[in-house]
């Protein structure tokens, strides 16, 4: 029996993974943890390396480290991007693994997806100049571009498609809530 692949993705596993969750809903429930060290100035390390889904605890192939520091404007030392800018990644990332899987579920086959994101905010909120300036994005703009022997209604489908399921588009457009608590000191 040959696998079905469209877009890199294992459609035969994805139907699989559907119809056991469907059937066992209670292994749908993932975690997700990071860990975070400052280091100096806004250079930060975050690190991955461990989740929880599908009933047990699964490692990573590799411990994923991301550096978060700010530019030497925002007075860091650019040692990697600034977390606003993470941000931006995940959404991308996510919308784009949304689109793509989605499109393969349908059987629709994409050449390439290239898409631009672009965030405006003001520093004056960060700063508490200025209290009626939110501290984080004012606006968020995403332009997606889609290469394959598709029709531009159904390009347009997936686009929306990615917005309805992307988890990182839902929490930045609906919000989360976020307990953070101070630990005992070590």
């Amino acid at each position: 029996m040959s696998v079905q692949t469209i877009n890199g993705v294992d459609v035969d596993q994805l139907m699989e993974t559907i119809h056991v969750i469907e059937d066992k809903p209670d292994i749908a429930t993932f975690r997700f943890t990071a860990n975070n060290r400052w280091l100096n100035g806004g250079h930060n390390k975050t690190t991955i390396g461990d989740f929880y889904g599908a009933g047990e605890t699964h490692q990573h192939k590799k411990t994923f480290v991301f550096d978060e520091d700010e530019p030497p404007v925002l007075l860091g030392s650019d040692e990697g991007a600034n977390p606003v800018e993470y941000v931006l990644a995940a959404l991308a990332g996510c919308l784009t693994t949304s689109l793509v899987y989605h499109a393969a579920a349908r059987g629709y086959e994409i050449e390439e997806v290239e898409s631009t994101f672009q965030g405006n905010l003001d520093l004056r909120g960060f700063l508490g100049l200025d209290d009626s300036i939110r501290n984080g994005y004012e606006k968020v703009t995403v332009s997606f571009s889609i290469k394959g022997n598709l029709p531009d209604n159904v390009k347009a489908e997936l686009v929306g498609l990615a917005q309805q399921r992307s988890p990182v588009y839902d929490m930045l457009t609906n919000g989360i809530n976020i307990e953070v608590e101070l630990a005992q000191s070590k």
